[in-house]
């Protein structure tokens, strides 16, 4: 059996604000496995963006341990932990962070760039990647000239260039309108499970989160099963 997308083992972090100390994570276990989406729901605040920076090797946790693919990356030097990031990790975010000098099919290529492709397969595996979400008659457009749903899949499919094992999705349609987001969504959801990437996707939409695997609320430091209504 292969090792899941992303394991987290006891996972704790803290924050001092005033003088006091917050409890934000306090011992998270969770497992993703290849393939798989995970919806993690909770009121704003309650630490939802600091578990997918963990996760995602942007933080590292005052205790436990982060498994990427099975490996730990507690002791990585910062240069490894990028460097595994970059190649196994895709992140989408609820605004699409797009650059708005390049149109959609460079914002694609530069992550493929960055992990050393050559330009011509960076190109192609773009390309392709935007035909996916129906964006094969929009690959010269900048973000500007480009809906909001638009943008959205040029961030999607950008997360996705690198072949990630695990995406982490903070928000991804909420900045759009339900019918939109529903599409984009669904489009999105098709291509993480032809790339058999496993995904934990933070959200506000109760809608969104039924759609997925399985789904967790992040509540006072711990995960609640929502379908099991017990601590996990």
């Amino acid at each position: 059996m292969s090792a899941p997308a992303l394991a987290l083992e006891g996972v704790r972090r803290s924050f001092v604000q005033a003088g006091a100390r917050i409890d934000v994570l306090q011992g998270i276990d969770l497992t993703v496995a290849r393939g798989e989406l995970v919806a993690l729901v909770g009121v704003s605040g309650a630490g939802k963006s600091t578990l997918l920076h963990i996760a995602g090797l942007l933080e590292r946790p005052d205790a436990g341990e982060v498994r990427i693919l099975g490996e730990p990356t507690s002791n990585r030097r910062d240069a490894a932990r990028t460097r595994l990031r970059r190649e196994t990790i895709g992140f989408v975010y609820q605004f699409h962070h797009l650059l708005p000098e390049f149109g959609a099919l460079e914002n694609v290529v530069l992550p493929l760039r960055l992990a050393g492709v050559g330009q011509a397969e960076a190109r192609a595996r773009a390309g392709e990647l935007l035909g996916g979400f129906g964006l094969e008659e929009r690959l010269g457009h900048r973000p500007a000239q480009l809906s909001g749903g638009e943008q959205q899949r040029v961030a999607m499919a950008r997360a996705l260039a690198n072949r990630p094992a695990l995406v982490l999705a903070d928000e991804p349609t909420g900045n759009l309108d339900e019918v939109t987001a529903a599409t984009v969504f669904d489009t999105f959801r098709q291509a993480l499970a032809e790339a058999n990437a496993g995904a934990l996707v933070a959200t506000h939409d109760r809608r969104l989160a039924a759609k997925l695997d399985r789904c967790f609320e992040l509540r006072q430091g711990r995960l609640h099963d929502l379908a099991l209504g017990s601590a996990a």
